[in-house]
């Protein structure tokens, strides 16, 4: 039988870390987003500007050409590398080893991509969060899936999710399907949607913030960035999915009272993100 339980404030705080007032950025980790693609650019705006707005030291962002000027216009904090290819990922290459990487927001699934994601993951041996194009990526090459280290973070929504795992009739069997490849691959998965699931092989836990204005453009891009940084901050992989989809869920039950559904976007879950720290605090 699986257990469930809930991921409440009180969970939290059993393992949320308070900030060493005698920290320096060198110490808070150093996060890593590969994302975009020609038109998709905001993907990766949104994942890093997240990434570092969620108390990660230094945040950098690999992406293609086309994007170099928007990244640094928009996120003056985070560091920007380029692949050779001006509007999609070809070659992954980084000159350093951070703490922790995020990979697929609005990457696309070209050839040169494709064959990229793999020369990555064959090599890749850090803490990694996987979303968006590189999970549709996986889906139609899923011997790749071996490649992937043990509890690496997929946040698949709906559709990606049963690209990943197959068609299910009920909810129940969506959990079996879904728990059954959590325990063949070692992978913690993220289920995206209201609420949202975090499946570790048979635990299942069930957030308890968030709301209906979450279901906006972008609003995932932000959490591959929440998960990220919480990861290069050395959190251990189960707690930074939990701690990322509860504070990204009291975002938007912040922000609710001023913005409504309709108005809420990605942009405010960032914003907010400094109220829903606190809030762990006081």
């Amino acid at each position: 039988m699986k257990k469930s339980y809930l991921i409440t404030k009180e969970e939290i705080l059993k393992f949320y870390k308070t900030v060493n007032s005698l920290t320096h950025k060198g110490l808070q980790g150093h996060g890593v987003i590969i994302a975009g693609s020609y038109g998709k650019i905001g993907a990766a705006v949104l994942a890093s500007k997240s990434c570092i707005k969620s108390g990660c030291g230094l945040v950098t962002t690999f992406i293609p050409k086309c994007g170099y000027q928007i990244l640094q216009i928009s996120n003056p904090e985070v560091m920007v590398l380029t692949d050779e290819n001006t509007n999609f990922i070809t070659q992954i290459n980084l000159p350093f080893i951070p703490q922790a990487i995020g990979i697929g927001p609005g990457i696309g699934k070209d050839l040169a991509t494709q064959k990229g994601l793999f020369e990555f993951l064959r090599v890749n041996k850090l803490p990694l969060v996987l979303d968006a194009d590189a999970l549709n990526i996986l889906s139609e090459n899923q011997s790749w899936l071996e490649l992937i280290p043990e509890k690496t973070i997929l946040t698949p929504h709906q559709k990606e999710l049963e690209r990943l795992i197959g068609k299910w009739d009920s909810e129940s069997h969506k959990f079996e399907k879904t728990i059954a490849f959590s325990e063949q691959y070692n992978v913690i998965i993220v289920m995206k949607g209201a609420p949202t699931f975090i499946i570790n092989e048979t635990t299942v836990c069930q957030n308890t913030t968030g709301n209906a204005a979450l279901a906006t453009a972008g609003s995932g891009d932000v959490l591959t960035g929440i998960i990220t940084s919480l990861i290069a901050q050395s959190y251990q992989p189960l707690e930074a999915a939990q701690l990322g989809v509860f504070l990204h869920g009291l975002t938007a039950d912040i922000a609710l009272p001023q913005t409504g559904y309709q108005s809420f976007i990605a942009s405010d879950i960032i914003k907010n993100l400094g109220k829903a720290f606190l809030s762990l605090e006081y």
